[in-house]
């Protein structure tokens, strides 16, 4: 259950974000970042743990005090920056991993069998397509980085007084792109290559999209948890 909700927190931000930079208030900005707080925290939440009440409470407090200000419209630039790159990250850093590449991590424990018994050419694809995940997100993150400098008149260059002139790009362009479009390339990259896939390696433990999903999620928490700790 708490895991449904995070996922549903996590789901309304970018629609909250991208409501929030439409309106340019910081009041709505505000909601769009305790939305976020709350995806952050909320597990520790659900535990009762005081500190994660403490920081609640704080986050909520501090944003409704700068919502008069055009902070909470500032930091919303951040989030499609910090979390791409830091998945991007992620994924590259698991390339030197002695526990294997992201991918062939998911793919081993999919077929039920060690990496040194893959296929050489399935090891070698997880291993590629894990750095295609790295460079894709490295890519969408620079890009929301480089219209967050460029966006007016709540981006970086224009909040620091150097408007960028024909290079400008309206608020709700940027936040087309970086809280809801990039996510659909994201999307698209991912059936793209499922696609691909089918046709590379039709020997498979699984029949079709569903199925793969099917299996994927009989992977259990404990596989997961250990997955998302890298």
């Amino acid at each position: 259950m708490i895991l449904l909700l995070r996922i549903a927190l996590a789901a309304a931000y970018p629609l909250l974000a991208h409501w929030a930079s439409h309106r340019g208030d910081g009041a709505s900005a505000s909601v769009a970042l305790l939305d976020l707080v709350l995806v952050v925290l909320l597990l520790a939440l659900a535990r009762g743990r005081p500190a994660a009440w403490l920081a609640l409470a704080g986050g909520a407090a501090a944003l409704w005090a700068l919502a008069p200000t055009g902070v909470p419209q500032l930091l919303l630039l951040a989030p499609p920056v910090l979390f791409t790159a830091l998945v991007a990250w992620w994924f590259w850093r698991s390339l030197r991993s002695p526990r294997g590449a992201l991918i062939t991590r998911i793919v081993c424990a999919l077929e039920a069998m060690p990496a040194d018994r893959l296929a050489p050419d399935l090891l070698r694809y997880t291993r590629r397509l894990t750095a295609a995940w790295a460079g894709l997100l490295a890519l969408v993150s620079l890009a929301n980085a480089t219209l967050a400098l460029l966006a007016v008149p709540g981006g970086v260059l224009a909040r620091l007084g150097h408007p960028p002139g024909v290079l400008a790009i309206a608020q709700t362009q940027w936040s087309l792109w970086a809280n809801l479009v990039n996510y659909g390339v994201v999307a698209l990259f991912f059936v793209g290559e499922f696609a691909f896939r089918h046709r590379r390696f039709p020997q498979r433990s699984y029949r079709g999209f569903p199925d793969f999903v099917r299996q994927l999620a009989r992977l259990g928490p404990a596989f997961w948890r250990d997955f998302l700790r890298g």
